[in-house]
């Protein structure tokens, strides 16, 4: 059977190496802790349909490695993505400290108007935390980001970490600040409905999911 949705958007999650961002896109799309993750090689790719303002919107994601041997691969990802999700972890200073490196490449490489939230992951350590909220709030403030804490071992705010990023997209394509006809855009029609606007919303929708593994295959760029 066919999937059904309105929009597709492509989203990228990026950050330093164990940050969990593996753990965050398993948890979204099997709704579990991963408990055997090891660091990604190349890109690890899900894809979830979920209801957003009334719309079915297909989320397309892609893990990147965020190993410095593999930078220069992943960045091909980044081309098209309309939201991603900028990680690090609570309990690693180091990976705080590197954010705007990440957050440059995303800017420079995706979609113009990308919608960019940052994530601090692994909040269910609080005794081991190093970064504090307030800190990385004013850092999310300066840079125009959104903000969540998240805990990809309970679950907590994950589905709402990629909701919120979809609700701004949407929001974006209804003002006709984003045009998903336009090349580069990260996002696509579904139904061929939604071109003249005349497709409803289809919110009762099943939410389908899948997940896999890829390796580097793609240097030269990658379709959405």
């Amino acid at each position: 059977m066919s999937e059904s949705y309105d929009y597709l958007f492509k989203f990228l999650i990026i950050g330093r190496a164990g940050s969990g961002k593996s753990c965050l896109l398993h948890h979204f799309i099997e709704n579990k802790f991963k408990e055997d993750s090891s660091h990604t090689i190349g890109v690890e790719f899900g894809s979830r349909i979920v209801n957003v303002g009334g719309k079915s919107i297909k989320l397309q994601i892609w893990d990147t490695a965020g190993q410095e041997r593999f930078r220069s691969v992943t960045r091909s990802y980044y081309r098209g993505a309309a939201g991603a999700l900028l990680v690090y972890d609570t309990t690693s200073r180091d990976s705080f400290n590197v954010l705007s490196n990440w957050l440059n490449d995303a800017r420079t490489l995706a979609s113009q108007n990308i919608c960019i939230l940052l994530v601090g992951n692994k909040k269910d350590l609080e005794e081991d935390r190093e970064v504090t909220f307030l800190e990385a709030s004013n850092f999310a403030q300066e840079n125009e980001l959104i903000f969540l804490e998240t805990s990809a071992k309970t679950g907590e705010n994950v589905e709402e970490a990629f909701l919120k990023c979809s609700k701004t997209i949407l929001a974006k394509i209804e003002t006709g600040e984003l045009d998903p006809e336009r090349i580069g855009s990260g996002i696509q029609y579904g139904d061929t409905s939604m071109r003249s606007g005349g497709g409803a919303g289809l919110a009762g929708a099943r939410q389908q999911s899948s997940v896999r593994r890829r390796t580097p295959d793609c240097a030269g760029g990658c379709r959405p």
